[in-house]
């Protein structure tokens, strides 16, 4: 056994290549995707792509913003239809749908088996129990002179009961308790897509006009970042979703708006030294990429397991 041990140890440390095999192997992804389509919010999907870019399953959506695979093996995504939960199968076993002129663009699953919701256009974060109805309400203080239909995008209730809310149009994040309190105020440089609650207590947001990918510590410093034209073929259109892997890497979703549809990389991933290794460009079947689930690593995303 000793001598076997040696060997190992020999074939790896002083093989050239065998190491150089191990840092290059190429990086693949199994994803879950939600594919907007276009921008005038025409068709859409979600969908289910292999490690290998064959597509293993899709389901229509109508501009779906979020999505995510649920522990249970289901699809739980966001559309203008409201949020719904489909089982690999493609039946429909839960769904919410907003009244007018309420539109949704963000769910997220709750540890007791609610939905958290947010509705634009009505100022508000509601609780759904599985029989559609609402259990609670959170009023969101807004500015009405600057809504529009993106009043809101990422949101995401944490394990201290807070809420975290991306004011897209007003260009800030906001904190709130579990009462709705306004706890924290976050002005940026731009407008907040999603900003996610590391477990190092950072938070990774991302933002439009211009695109940046930014992680602020606890007293909002900038410690790591990505500017809108800093990865060379990847300029940053609207970082809509990103993904903090287990590995360190950051998932950044380059949703690509008219003029740049079907000429760049959808995706990508890239590490904390700012390399892309890793890119998702598949233009005959996707068009406007807004989220990606990398369904690799084993996560509970109702636990907040899935750092997106």
């Amino acid at each position: 056994m000793k001598h076997n041990f040696t060997a190992i140890i020999f074939t790896v440390l002083f093989n050239p290549l065998v190491t150089l095999l191990a840092a290059d192997a190429p990086v693949s992804h199994r994803i879950l995707c939600a594919d907007y389509n276009s921008v005038s919010r025409v068709g859409g999907k979600i969908a289910i792509v292999d490690a290998d870019g064959s597509v293993e399953w899709e389901f229509p959506a109508k501009g779906p913003g979020n999505c995510m695979m649920l522990p249970n093996g289901n699809i739980l995504f966001c559309d203008i239809e409201g949020p719904k939960e489909v089982t690999p199968d493609k039946k429909i076993v839960w769904q919410y749908q907003p009244k007018a002129p309420a539109l949704c663009h963000f769910c997220q699953p709750l540890p007791d088996g609610r939905m958290l919701i947010a509705e634009s256009l009505m100022s508000r974060l509601i609780e759904v129990g599985r029989d559609g109805k609402v259990i609670k309400e959170i009023k969101v203080p807004s500015n009405p002179a600057k809504v529009n239909s993106h009043q809101f995008r990422g949101i995401r209730k944490t394990a201290d009961g807070h809420y975290w809310v991306c004011m897209m149009e007003e260009g800030k994040i906001l904190e709130l308790s579990p009462e709705g309190a306004v706890l924290k105020e976050i002005q940026l440089p731009g407008l907040p897509c999603e900003a996610i609650n590391l477990p190092d207590g950072h938070l990774l947001v991302t933002m439009w006009k211009p695109g940046r990918v930014v992680e602020l510590d606890e007293n909002l410093k900038t410690v790591w970042e990505i500017t809108e034209n800093e990865l060379p073929g990847n300029p940053l259109r609207i970082p809509f979703g990103c993904q903090r892997l287990p590995n360190g890497n950051t998932l950044v979703c380059n949703s690509l708006i008219l003029g740049f549809v079907g000429k760049q990389p959808q995706a990508f991933e890239v590490t904390p030294e700012k390399k892309v290794v890793w890119e998702f460009a598949d233009h005959g079947r996707f068009k406007v990429v807004t989220y990606i689930q990398v369904l690799d690593a084993p996560a509970d995303a109702t636990k907040g397991e899935v750092l997106r």
